[in-house]
């Protein structure tokens, strides 16, 4: 058996999410503990801690809370939070299947229908363990160039990770945004980091975790859910059509999308992701 989570663990948690029955260690990421609990009532719950490094878990907090505020059920409640610590409720393991695909994508689009009040969020994000820019603006075209694309383009490119070549095809595609974006559409309430690591299958339905949510494009979920490969994608995208039919030439679009997480990829892990950057610019401007 997995011996018993540190007192000091414990004991922190006990602060956010009351008296616990057991808590043990579930591994980790990015410098974060992860803990599987049990709480006094016999609910099921996780918990990340992070040393004073790391930074605080705000934005996921409040990115799950306003996440459920459109849709409680795709998303876990936050049993507490403070800058060291986030506890929120066990999602229990189930397996995909088209069925469970076809609901997640209804909910998805239910979920994007909310609406914010503007492109990006008023608290700081984070993606990763990366700083994510929010400042939020009314033109997505602008807001996507600013905010996604040129903060990391300039972070990669500052440490030696993208080559001059790859650097001014992402500022062409910046540039070009106006012309490449599709038809307006209006802030959608979006996940923002809605990769298939952070679908968890579970009784039926997907269920959405670690988000970097914000005022976003609503495309730019599903193609998200495009780049790592999630399970059934094309019954999640024919149940999102028949919920939330998407704007004419949407698949042409899904590179452009895709740029800004690749970016990111780029400043995590390096060149190893750098061409595929540079071919989703390079789809991007033939799109357009």
């Amino acid at each position: 058996m997995t011996p018993a989570a540190p007192a000091d663990a414990s004991s922190q948690i006990e602060r956010l999410a009351g008296p616990l029955r057991d808590c043990r260690p579930a591994g980790g990421q990015h410098g974060v503990r992860h803990y599987r609990c049990q709480l006094a009532d016999g609910r099921l719950a996780f918990a990340k801690l992070a040393g004073a490094s790391e930074g605080g878990f705000e934005a996921e907090a409040r990115g799950l809370r306003w996440l459920a505020e459109a849709n409680p059920a795709i998303v876990p409640e936050v049993l507490g939070w403070n800058d060291s610590a986030l506890v929120i409720t066990w999602v229990p393991a189930g397996q995909p299947d088209r069925a469970a695909a076809g609901r997640f994508g209804q909910e998805l689009a239910r979920l994007h229908a909310a609406g914010a009040d503007a492109f990006g969020a008023p608290w700081p994000g984070t993606i990763a363990s990366l700083p994510l820019p929010n400042d939020q603006s009314g033109e997505w075209p602008d807001w996507y160039a600013r905010q996604r694309l040129l903060p990391y383009l300039r972070l990669a490119a500052g440490r030696g990770l993208l080559g001059p070549a790859d650097v001014t095809l992402v500022e062409s595609v910046a540039a070009a945004l106006p012309g490449l974006a599709g038809p307006a559409e209006p802030p959608a309430r979006i996940h923002g980091d809605c990769w298939s690591g952070n679908v968890l299958w579970s009784a039926g339905r997907g269920v959405l975790i670690d988000p970097a949510a914000h005022g976003g494009h609503r495309e730019t979920d599903l193609a998200m859910l495009a780049l790592f490969g999630v399970p059934f994608l094309d019954q999640v995208i024919a149940a999102y059509q028949e919920a939330a039919p998407l704007a004419p030439g949407w698949r042409a679009r899904v590179a452009l999308h895709q740029l800004h997480p690749l970016l990111v990829h780029v400043c995590l892990f390096g060149t190893g992701y750098a061409g595929a950057a540079a071919d989703a610019a390079r789809r991007a401007l033939r799109a357009g």
